[in-house]
């Protein structure tokens, strides 16, 4: 099987314990460069990245996320997002992130590493990615929206259980096969 293709059948959310084995940096920088390698609307880029891989900093940073969530991962990439519009009312810096993410989650897989996309934890009305965003430096016009822990798992992966694809995909119109 094709390996970019077998990367994306293999990837799952990570929600286990991690192993406190570091991430070298090259590593981190990889998975960066594959996120800010994602198509942007109208090549806006709206998308900035921060890893996180200096204990004192994760400790922090965990101590702001209400319920904890991922805290054994030795290392995290927070998500920050500006809203700049392309044109008229069009900004497509949602978009925009979730490639990116999803491009970062599947260069981790890749290497060897496992994640999960840790969004709506952080961006209720308790405002935790703004606590975060604040402990790391980053400037009112930027929102840090999401964090991927980065590690090695020490627990057996949980596939979710799809829908069977016949259930969702189609050709040539809704419900044909």
């Amino acid at each position: 099987m094709n390996k970019i293709l077998e990367t994306i059948y293999n990837r799952t959310s990570y929600r286990g314990k991690y192993s406190s084995e570091p991430v070298p940096r090259a590593h981190l920088e990889e998975i960066m460069k594959a996120g800010l390698s994602a198509p942007s609307g109208c090549n806006k880029q709206t998308t900035s990245l921060i890893a996180v891989d200096d204990p004192d900093i994760m400790k922090k940073l965990h101590e702001v996320i209400q319920p904890p969530v991922c805290e054994t991962a030795p290392c995290m990439i927070c998500v920050l997002t500006q809203k700049i519009y392309a044109y008229r009312d069009k900004c497509f810096n949602v978009q925009d992130y979730s490639a990116a993410i999803e491009n970062m989650l599947l260069a981790a897989v890749s290497l060897g590493y496992q994640s999960c996309w840790i969004e709506g934890h952080i961006t209720d009305e308790d405002k935790i990615g703004r606590k975060m965003a604040d402990i790391l430096g980053v400037p009112e016009d930027y929102d840090l929206v999401c964090f991927l822990p980065i590690g090695k798992a020490e627990e057996e992966l949980k596939k979710a259980k799809k829908k069977d694809f016949w259930e969702r995909a189609w050709f040539n119109g809704y419900g044909k096969n």
